[in-house]
This record gives C-alpha cells, structure tokens and sequence, in this order.
C-alpha cells in the first residue's frame, strides 16, 4: 500500500497515509476507516500493528473510536509546524509540506535586518539582509506565514534566493551548505504564544481591525553551519486556533 522510502515503522507508514487522506480533504469528516482486521489485510500486517496505527491517529486528534460502529474522521485543524520541523521533514520524505498542506504568496527582498533578526544572525542592526516569505495552507486555510532571513553575503553565492520564486535544486539550507561546502550541523528553536499584531493580522490576511483575541503560536529557529555561522533564522507565525505538536519516540 505505501511506496515511502523512510524508515518509519509499518504503523506509522499506515498512519502517515491516512493522515494524508484526512488533512487533504479525500477523506470527510464522518467518514469511517477501515477496520482493524481490513487494516492488517489490507497492509498485510499484523492486528496489533493496524490497531496501533489506529490509535496514532486518535492521539494526533484525526479521528475518533465509536464503541461498535468504528473509527470515525473527525474534522480539525492540522496542528501547525515549525521550520525545524519542516527541515526534518524535506529531509526525511523529500518535501517539507505537511499532509495536506500547499505554499503560496513566496516573496523575497533584499532589506535593512530589523534589531531582533540582525542580532539572531550576529549582524549589525540595518545590515542586509535576504527576507523570504511564504505562506503555508491546508484545507482549513492559513496553517502558518514563514519568513526566513538570511544574511546577504549568500544572496551574491547563491542569486535565487533574493528571488521571489520557488527555490530549486533543494530548499535554501541545502543550496546554501552546497555551494560553501559547510554542512548545517545544528539548529536552536524557541516556542511562544504572543498576541497578534496589526502587522501579524495583515501576514496572515484577517481584519487587522477586528483580530483574533486569543494568542496564536511564534516558533523561531537559527540554522548553524559546521563553522558556527548562522546561516539562517525562521519565524513562523501559526494562524489563529492552529497550535504546535512534536513526536519522538521514547524508548524503555
């Protein structure tokens, strides 16, 4: 059933997919799954394997057990990711979009480092600096708006990433630890919930005169070369009602 080339375990494998149908809207709030024993047969594993992947997908909020009638789609926002997040991601299965989830509104300028970002990239305030910025979207609409600053001595190595298009041959990390040859080695990641801003409620296209009261999630992550050079700092703003997950495995 599923072609992915990761090393996920078969449960996640199944969970993954059905995520998918889910958050992309192929599979409809109210839809049932399949069932445990359709499952196995189906994947061509065990019951104790289906029902564990089943309950993945209960505990990420994307469906729900009703007591003999089956695994129900519950409709709900896709929980928000970060640009770390994202990296693991691309990394991973080759794309940085979650399930469901598409980009859009890609904008890149060349502009003066504000004081919060020139000191997360060890530069002096008004420097310049490389801003990219999109938008990430699902069915529910705005999951996050992304920017992405960069220092400008790799906009003169690497050209397209002052340009507003889609990057391509990799995403701006991988271009850049290509082209100096200084792999990306760590990353710092911070999360807070801020209320929103006229600026923040025009990024992520609502009335700024009538925005949200309630807080939306900020993540921020620099990105480190082998060298110690931040490279790179994201920020990304989660829209209203999206909150922030992460998942490890955590071993006896």
């Amino acid at each position: 059933m599923s072609d992915q080339a990761d090393n996920r375990a078969p449960y996640a494998q199944i969970a993954a997919h059905y995520a998918e149908l889910i958050t992309s809207g192929e599979l409809q709030p109210g839809t049932l799954l399949p069932s445990i024993k359709n499952l196995s047969q189906e994947w061509n594993v065990s019951t104790a394997t289906a029902e564990k992947a089943l309950r993945k997908l209960r505990n990420e909020g994307l469906v729900r057990g009703i007591h003999g009638i089956g695994t129900e789609v519950l409709d709900r926002p896709a929980p928000m990711s970060s640009g770390s997040q994202r990296q693991d991601r691309g990394r991973r299965t080759g794309s940085s979009w979650g399930s469901g989830e598409r980009s859009d509104s890609h904008q890149a300028a060349m502009v003066s480092a504000p004081a919060d970002v020139a000191q997360a990239l060890n530069i002096k305030p008004g420097s310049d600096v490389i801003r990219r910025r999109r938008v990430y979207r699902d069915r529910h609409g705005i999951v996050a708006h992304s920017t992405s600053w960069i220092p400008a001595r790799y906009g003169k190595l690497i050209p397209q990433l002052a340009n507003g298009e889609r990057l391509t041959g990799g995403t701006s990390l991988q271009l850049i630890a290509e082209v100096t040859g200084r792999p990306i080695t760590h990353r710092v990641d911070t999360a807070s919930a801020r209320l929103l801003t006229l600026e923040d409620a025009e990024l992520l296209e609502l009335d700024s005169a009538k925005p949200p009261a309630e807080p939306v999630v900020v993540m921020t992550a620099k990105f480190v070369d082998s060298e110690g050079n931040v490279v790179e700092y994201g920020v990304d703003l989660g829209g209203p009602g999206r909150t922030w997950r992460t998942e490890s495995e955590v071993t006896q």
